[in-house]
């Protein structure tokens, strides 16, 4: 992210209380914080930061070659590795970063608001920002960079001509609103909601509550909802006499006393009054949330002076903020990026990244607008474009707009170029799309959707989206109950439990897990011929399979004796020694693998066996997410313990153990031995932490028919769904094919539209299903969910006595994966 104002290095060794080793003069103007969103790296100054997974150092090398210059480290460097390289020591490099990030921000003095809550504060942001845009030059965060990390990113992108700056701060933890305080120092805030979301590292609501509310402290002036007496309570308890509050109410007088909400044609008309004039405002959203966040802007932009005619359009032509990057399947194998309405050149940084995650095998292309707003000159906005793509090597970039247009030759990859989106989708031809990666990336006027879905694969409408961003704060969460030098071996079997195999493994790979576990070896070969290189072990490998896993580099589960001399006899015939395996111990499950009286004969038979080489061994518990077991899985972990052992000192090299599954990890921490498998609770589903987890994956159709049917009538085959009244009946194509469980059928089904549960009438269908919408408001066209964030899997695997991984996996490969990343 960039400044633009440029810092001597003494200067900033002076600010972040550091010592400098390196050219007192060296001028920057940028800081980086990730080696893979790097831009201009000539004027960039990395902060080496440390996490508990993750450390900056170790890509100093890395950067340097990319053409990095200066670092803020916390760990001893061996300077005489990086010739002409500037390095700022200091004791801790996130305080580093949040220093001068507080530092830059005293340079200004126009406005800047603050917002804080639970829920909504990006879309108070975005929507924030729509309306007012049109009449201030404005900074805000990007995305959702509300963290001890994302808000000194942001703040540092304030600069002298701009004239209102917004940003959204956001902690999990005590002790950290002081530090964004600090940082931000508001003029004015925003509270948004107080909800449940990290709750659980605070003594109860009230702290929470009273951790975010710091956020304000040298605010002016604070926005809130007066209804929420909670936070009504606590806002005036604090700040009543230092502070002018703004609140809103449907109850009482407030600052905006709403009097009327008129839902009409899917817009809302409030009416309300303000200083004793009556407003109006008409928004293009009826649901609550969105209501609740419009209003919030709405005292906002009054309290700042803009028109009531200003006002009312922005309002009207809000558009719905992009919270997420959508990864569909294309034609042509295509796979497209959705990154609409983001145009600005911090966040294009953040959706090349994903780009980079899922394009190893496919060649890159970039469709871009002009980029607005940016405080640049288009030649030195454009510049800093082609610098990013050369560094995340993209082949093509396809540019749509007067002004990027104007600057093609800046780009030094293949290029073509189009004044309008409408000329762009009259002369393109799609089959000159193959085999390509595609971040669809635009202004909110270039109205890019329309290119998306020129390019995009027309599938069934019945689709599974799959939320990256869930699932990797679960892979954090598992991570987080690890013992540092503790590896992960995830599970990707059965098509990653439906979620997608190469996509998930993909994503699992650039967070740099220990390994990947497979079922067969197929499954395996798809993973290599994707690109993925992490080891990954097959779990049931058959004998057929041996030549063909290594072909692949797959290293196989190996289970008793008789497998491992068949796995033998065809290493044998490639040549290959110290080939890695896994050896299986069966502790108590009573499936596959070596039991105490095999063990001498095993270990006679691999000692100086030079074919081998023991990756791990490992066992599997048979009930360690119930408690009334606990005490048979202590016996399967000491006997795991004493069996493993006996194994390991009878080789000189080092072989790791693991026995713990995703309830093991949560519940018998202390047997975590030097690696442990993750399955379940990656794609959200924890037998006793559930509230920690994200859900990941949402099933969802949609409405092709609506149609009444008469009392007395049936529906479906064999007439199973005869109707007590007249009833509104909704036809929706998913069915047992798909993965619709036919046991859902008459009653025992429900799904969720528009908010409502709903049961399904008579038996369901190969390809389709009826639900009942008599009792709801709904049209054809309108969104189903079979399962996700408000309906969950776990509710359906209840109703149908079984678990959520077979929900997951029998979701039908014809269904469509949809990838997203918030």
């Amino acid at each position: 992210m960039n400044s633009s104002k440029t810092y001597q290095l003494y200067h900033i060794a002076q600010i972040v209380g550091g010592t400098l080793v390196g050219d007192d003069d060296f001028q920057i103007d940028r800081l980086s914080i990730d080696s893979r969103t790097l831009v201009l790296a000539s004027k960039t100054l990395f902060f080496a930061l440390v996490g508990e997974r993750h450390n900056g150092h170790d890509y100093i090398h890395d950067l340097y070659d990319k053409g990095i210059r200066a670092f803020v480290v916390s760990e001893s460097v061996d300077y005489s590795n990086f010739e002409d390289c500037n390095f700022i020591v200091v004791a801790d490099t996130l305080n580093a970063l949040q220093r001068l990030s507080a530092h830059h921000r005293k340079n200004f003095t126009y406005p800047v608001i603050a917002i804080t809550g639970s829920n909504g504060k990006t879309i108070v942001k975005e929507w924030l920002y729509q309306v007012l845009s049109p009449h201030y030059r404005i900074v805000r965060s990007p995305k959702s960079y509300n963290s001890q990390v994302g808000v000194p990113i942001s703040v540092w992108q304030m600069n002298s001509e701009d004239e209102l700056a917004i940003f959204e701060a956001g902690i999990s933890k005590p002790c950290e609103m002081d530090k964004l305080e600090k940082i931000i120092q508001a003029t004015g805030g925003v509270f948004t909601h107080l909800g449940a979301a990290h709750r659980e590292n605070f003594e109860d609501t009230k702290a929470l509550l009273d951790e975010k509310l710091k956020l304000f402290a040298s605010c002016e002036w604070i926005v809130y909802c007066d209804d929420d007496t909670s936070v009504s309570d606590a806002i005036k308890e604090r700040y009543a006499k230092s502070k002018e509050l703004l609140n809103w109410s449907r109850k009482s007088d407030a600052s905006l006393r709403i009097l009327s909400e008129k839902v009409d044609n899917g817009k809302i008309e409030l009416k309300a009054i303000y200083n004793g004039e009556e407003k109006m405002i008409l928004l293009p959203f009826i649901d609550k949330a969105s209501i609740e966040n419009a209003i919030s802007c709405w005292l906002t932009c009054l309290h700042l002076g803009l028109s009531d005619e200003h006002i009312y359009k922005g309002f009207c032509d809000l558009q719905a903020v992009a919270m997420r990057m959508e990864i569909k399947e294309g034609q042509n194998n295509c796979l497209l990026i959705n990154d609409f309405y983001n145009s600005d050149l911090g966040s294009l940084a953040i959706a090349l990244d994903l780009m980079n995650q899922h394009g190893k095998e496919r060649k890159k292309t970039v469709i871009l607008s002009d980029i607005f707003q940016s405080g640049l000159q288009p030649e030195d906005l454009y510049a800093q474009v082609s610098e990013l793509l050369i560094l995340n090597e993209i082949d093509k970039i396809v540019g749509i707009g007067v002004d990027i247009a104007s600057q093609a030759k800046r780009f030094q990859c293949e290029s073509i170029f189009y004044p309008t989106t409408e000329t762009f989708l009259k002369l393109i031809d799609t089959n000159l799309f193959k085999n390509e990666i595609i971040l669809i990336r635009g202004a909110r006027d270039f109205r890019f959707e329309r290119i998306s879905s020129a390019l995009q694969y027309k599938a069934h409408r019945t689709i599974l989206e799959v939320n990256l961003t869930a699932m990797v704060h679960n892979l954090n969460y598992f991570r987080s109950l690890l013992q540092p030098n503790t590896k992960l071996m995830v599970m990707v079997k059965a098509f990653s439990y439906g979620s997608g195999s190469t996509e998930i493994a993909n994503l699992l790979q650039y967070h740099h897990v220990d390994y990947l576990a497979v079922a067969i070896a197929d499954e395996g070969v798809d993973l290599r011929t994707n690109g993925i290189s992490t080891p990954i072990v097959v779990m049931n490998p058959e004998l057929h399979s041996f030549e063909t896993m290594i072909d692949y580099n797959l290293e196989p589960e190996i289970y008793s004796l008789s497998v491992l001399k068949s796995f033998e006899s065809i290493l044998k015939k490639s040549g290959l020694k110290n080939y890695p395996i896994h050896l299986k111990l069966d502790t108590g499950m009573y499936r596959m693998g070596f039991v105490i009286h095999e063990l001498d004969e095993l270990i006679s038979y691999l000692k100086d066996n030079s074919y081998f080489h023991i990756r791990s061994v490992f066992s599997h518990l048979a009930g360690s997410d119930e408690e009334i077991h606990d005490d048979y899985t202590e016996s399967q972990i000491d006997k795991f313990e004493e069996w493993s052992r006996k194994i390991c000192t009878a080789f000189s090299y080092k072989i790791d153990r693991h026995i713990l599954n995703t309830s093991g990890i949560e519940r018998f921490p202390n047997a975590q031995f030097e690696m442990v498998r993750l399955g379940i609770g990656l794609y959200g589903v924890s037998a006793t932490k559930q509230n920690m987890l994200m859900n990941v994956s949402s099933l969802k159709t949609t409405i092709s028919q609506i149609k009444w049917v008469e009392k007395d009538q049936t529906v479906g085959y064999s007439r199973k769904g005869k109707l007590d009244k007249k009833s509104r009946i909704g036809i929706i194509p998913i069915g047992y094919a798909d993965g619709f469980n036919r046991k859902l059928s008459n009653g025992v089904g429900q799904v969720l539209v528009n908010g409502k549960l709903v049961s399904v009438v008579g038996n369901v269908c190969m390809d389709m299903c009826m639900i009942d919408l008599t009792d709801v408001e709904a049209k054809e066209g309108d969104s189903v969910i079979i399962f996700g964030d408000d309906y969950s899997l776990i509710r359906i695997a209840e109703k149908l006595d079984t678990i959520p991984y077979e929900i997951l996996t029998t979701v039908s490969r014809r269904v469509k994966r949809i990838y997203f990343q918030e």
